[in-house]
């Protein structure tokens, strides 16, 4: 069977995974870029299109961001990866953060309470929009998928989810050396996770750490 993987996840050293207060120009609400600042150093995200004022680093940071796409076939997100509108959708003309040509290239599973039409875009992107709890949810991706694994890409509330439903085979989080106080947090409710997983701790010169988790 395909795993379900997470990748990039970066949360603060309080355990924040967002800011409080999302909107269409912080996506991550008052946490801005801060926790994605080591990401999009990297190669690996100036290649999707991230850019920054240094020149693109190649180190270890990058070798973690590379593994985010191999061996994926569909993207599971919740609704506030998608975009910033809660509740019905005021219109449909919204179609993403990413613009035209998404960086997924796969099937994308858009977890919502208030479904709207699939649609697609540039580079094999299909926008699925489903109402499903986390076990149907992975097995309608998976038959998308075929032998290829699911990525569960976010937001802070749908890895939650997935964690708490013991559907995550392999996760990589990424410890960034901020404080945001509020927002949402991703450890909650989540005791005892450390007796399923291996984890391994890596340190950066970036300053943050990177924690991959392994189904035992």
């Amino acid at each position: 069977m395909s795993l379900a993987r997470v990748h990039n996840f970066s949360i603060s050293l309080d355990g924040f995974g967002t800011g409080e207060g999302q909107t269409i120009d912080a996506p991550f609400g008052h946490a801005c870029h801060r926790l994605m600042e080591w990401a999009i150093a990297t190669r690996t995200f100036r290649d999707m299109g991230m850019h920054g004022d240094t020149p693109a680093t190649r180190g270890v940071d990058d070798a973690f961001a590379s593994n985010w796409a191999p061996g994926i076939g569909v993207e599971i997100m919740g609704r506030n990866k998608f975009g910033p509108q809660r509740g019905p959708w005021e219109n449909e003309d919204w179609t993403g953060w990413w613009g035209d040509n998404p960086p997924f290239h796969t099937p994308v599973v858009v977890l919502t309470h208030h479904p709207r039409p699939p649609f697609e875009l540039e580079g094999g992107n299909a926008f699925h929009f489903v109402g499903a709890d986390p076990v149907s949810a992975l097995a309608q991706a998976r038959a998308m998928a075929g032998d290829l694994d699911v990525r569960i890409g976010g937001g802070v509330q749908t890895v939650r989810q997935f964690l708490a439903a013991d559907l995550i085979d392999h996760m990589h989080v990424v410890v960034a050396p901020i404080v945001l106080g509020r927002g949402e947090r991703l450890w909650d409710g989540l005791e005892g996770l450390e007796d399923r997983f291996e984890i391994e701790a890596t340190p950066s010169p970036s300053r943050v750490t990177h924690l991959t988790f392994t189904r035992r």
